[in-house]
């Protein structure tokens, strides 16, 4: 087994978190003498990563209804808008030299994308998507993680009555048949990657992931689920378990992860979470879910800790029934492109910044970061 050291570093603090998703580096069917072997080279590398982006945003768009639109690098401090994620992630902030204002890079454009939608009056059904840039300096750096983040970022108008988990679900299985049709395309253009995907997506709530893997905490519970079926969704993060935990932390103010859906269980969020024999991990390549509406909203501001969001900015125009209820998400660029392509570290298909050790390293496990 071929492992990176350098990237583990702060692997068991966040393990006892119950939110790492850290890759590792696995022997491969293809390596030999323990080295990684990449199945494309670099030129082609680059040629394949146009193709897979190309194929799945167009299947995307034509799936979910979607149209692009322009999307801010950094938005204004103070209004509420950007993402602190998990509630504590940290943006890049800078002044402007001759006005005094303060903005900050941006995280995520979850609540942008709902006040986008009610800016262009899109009616229920229609929707928007943006090629989302972002820094993320408080990630912890590994094969999947880089401080810079590239996504599809999503959000499509929805009727209260749509504010269910069936229609969550569709959603992700729209998300899983752009996913096959990519890698499809890409398995015919390149014979030496081969089709792993599983011809459904298994649907799963965070507590009942905790009821049969109650011993494992919650990176190795997805570990061993997304090793079983291939492809998973993991509904209901955010909110306490039967054990006193969360399956993982989520920011208060953008998906709903506290409404009463199925039985006992609550959240109208989750992750798509594939099985990725690369890295011998699971492997999340999207966060999405059912926002929250005045009632979410104030429920899960209190539940975090946090009512006195509700005088910012974007927090006001929702309670005045001012925004759109929506649905959206973020599917990872180079994640979907590492998967595709067989990729072992997120910077071989994507140019990041890494410590020298950090190259020395994959250089010497025969990874060569662009």
């Amino acid at each position: 087994m071929i492992q990176l050291s350098i990237f583990r570093k702060k692997e068991d603090k966040l393990k006892e978190e119950g939110s790492c998703r850290q890759g590792k580096i696995q022997d491969l069917p293809y390596s030999g003498n323990g080295r990684y072997t990449p199945l494309l080279d670099k030129l082609t590398t680059e040629k394949a990563i146009e193709v897979v982006r190309e194929t799945f945003i167009t299947q995307l768009e034509k799936r979910m209804n979607l149209m692009k639109v322009t999307a801010p690098l950094a938005v204004e401090e103070g209004t509420g808008i950007n993402d602190d994620l998990g509630g504590g992630e940290k943006p890049v902030t800078f002044h402007t030299k001759n006005y005094d204002l303060k903005g900050s890079i941006v995280q995520s454009l979850a609540k942008w994308k709902r006040l986008r939608l009610a800016d262009l009056t899109m009616e229920p059904g229609g929707g928007i998507w943006t090629d989302m840039k972002a820094l993320r300096p408080d990630d912890i750096l590994s094969p999947i993680h880089s401080v810079y983040v590239d996504q599809w970022d999503w959000e499509k108008c929805i009727l209260p009555h749509q504010r269910t988990p069936s229609y969550l679900r569709s959603q992700v299985e729209h998300i899983y048949e752009a996913l096959k049709k990519t890698e499809a395309t890409v398995c015919g253009l390149y014979p030496s990657i081969k089709p792993i995907l599983p011809e459904e997506i298994k649907f799963i709530h965070s507590q009942e992931l905790l009821d049969e893997y109650p011993n494992l905490p919650p990176a190795e519970r997805e570990k061993a689920a997304a090793r079983k079926y291939g492809a998973i969704f993991i509904t209901g993060i955010g909110h306490t378990l039967k054990n006193g935990l969360p399956h993982d932390k989520r920011a208060p103010d953008y998906d709903d992860w506290s409404t009463a859906c199925e039985g006992e269980h609550r959240g109208l969020n989750g992750d798509i979470i594939l099985w990725n024999p690369v890295t011998g991990s699971a492997f999340e390549i999207s966060s999405m879910g059912i926002r929250v509406d005045k009632k979410a909203l104030i429920r899960q501001l209190d539940l975090s800790g946090c009512p006195e969001r509700k005088s910012l900015a974007f927090h006001k125009m929702l309670l005045e029934d001012k925004l759109p209820l929506s649905a959206g998400g973020g599917i990872g660029q180079s994640r979907i492109c590492m998967f595709m392509l067989r990729k072992a570290h997120i910077g071989e298909v994507q140019a990041g910044i890494w410590p020298a050790d950090i190259r020395e390293e994959c250089r010497g496990k025969g990874i060569e970061l662009i």
